[in-house]
């Protein structure tokens, strides 16, 4: 009988485990990308410029993701021109171009406004879908398209009267941020089916790694890289705690719950940016905020709940 009902009750119980190690994965994944934008605009409080900050942050990164990607590609067979010529691409849209972007547009923009926008993404993919392919887009698609985005210029529109114009152009680059990595994404599904999600995330991050630190030594003096400790040290968290982390929890809260929860409990993703700007930039909270950010977020939801085409 206990024989009987080790049986039954194990896997039910493992499966339980399986789903809440997933969550609790999936949640510190968004909380830790989410905390990106944080560390940014601390390291600007520190005279850095966007060049310097994201070539340290790749520099740092960079041993990590070299370990991944041969970790990934133990026993797996050699990268053909085809491979390198993806990888190469994919790596400079969506992990040079979208962080590059990114970390310029954060100059001019609070970090609550920046993460709703990134936060359009999966609409960026299916409009790139329509545009570059033909693909169908629903009803509800756009329904929830249209709440998202009226949620973006809500907060927009109140973030223009305290910073001023200099907020559309850091819009603007965050929004191509977006745009970029939306490319990545459309163009990584082949590459993800030959070389394995894995795999291509290190050998991407790592031409992202060798872009960055180019651009530095093109753009800026040797000297330019004498920057404060406390930039350094924000580099360092940036690079492990809000880059290779979130990219390897995410990874494992897939393999457990799935890939479509695992994007719904990136809902928190948003929300803690926005207390993370409150509670350590002293960012204002207002009303225009939090509405903004409803809307993006349940634009966002129905925009995944909706039917395909």
């Amino acid at each position: 009988m206990s024989k009987v009902a080790e049986t039954t009750i194990s896997p039910g119980h493992g499966a339980s485990k399986s789903i809440a190690s997933g969550l609790l994965l999936a949640t510190l994944g968004a909380i830790a990308f989410s905390g990106k934008a944080i560390i940014v605009k601390l390291a600007y409080r520190h005279g850095v410029d966007a060049v310097t900050l994201i070539m340290y942050r790749m520099l740092f990164a960079m041993p990590l993701f070299a370990l991944l990607a041969w970790w990934a590609g133990r026993g797996k067979p050699a990268l053909g021109w085809r491979d390198w010529r993806g990888i190469v691409w994919l790596g400079f849209t969506g992990y040079y171009m979208a962080s590059f972007l990114d970390f310029m547009g954060l100059q001019y923009i609070s970090a609550s406004l920046e993460r709703l926008i990134l936060y359009l993404n999966p609409t960026l993919v299916l409009l790139l879908g329509w545009a570059l392919y033909g693909k169908r887009i629903t009803r509800g698609q756009l329904l929830g398209i249209s709440i998202s985005y009226a949620g973006v210029v809500l907060v927009f529109g109140h973030e223009i009267t305290l910073q001023g114009s200099m907020a559309l152009w850091g819009a603007l680059l965050v929004f191509l941020s977006a745009v970029s990595y939306a490319l990545y994404l459309v163009g990584s599904g082949e590459m993800v089916a030959r070389l394995g999600s894995m795999r291509l995330v290190g050998l991407a991050t790592l031409v992202a790694c060798v872009l960055c630190i180019a651009q530095f030594l093109l753009l800026r003096p040797l000297s330019a890289a004498l920057v404060a400790p406390e930039v350094l040290w924000l580099s360092v968290l940036n690079a492990t705690l809000c880059t290779v982390a979130p990219v390897l929890m995410v990874m494992m809260a897939i393999e457990r719950i799935g890939p479509g929860l695992t994007a719904q409990t990136g809902l928190v993703g948003p929300m803690s940016t926005i207390l993370m700007g409150v509670f350590i930039l002293g960012e204002p909270f207002t009303a225009w905020i939090a509405a903004g950010t409803v809307l993006v977020v349940a634009g966002i939801y129905v925009f995944s709940k909706a039917p395909r085409a």
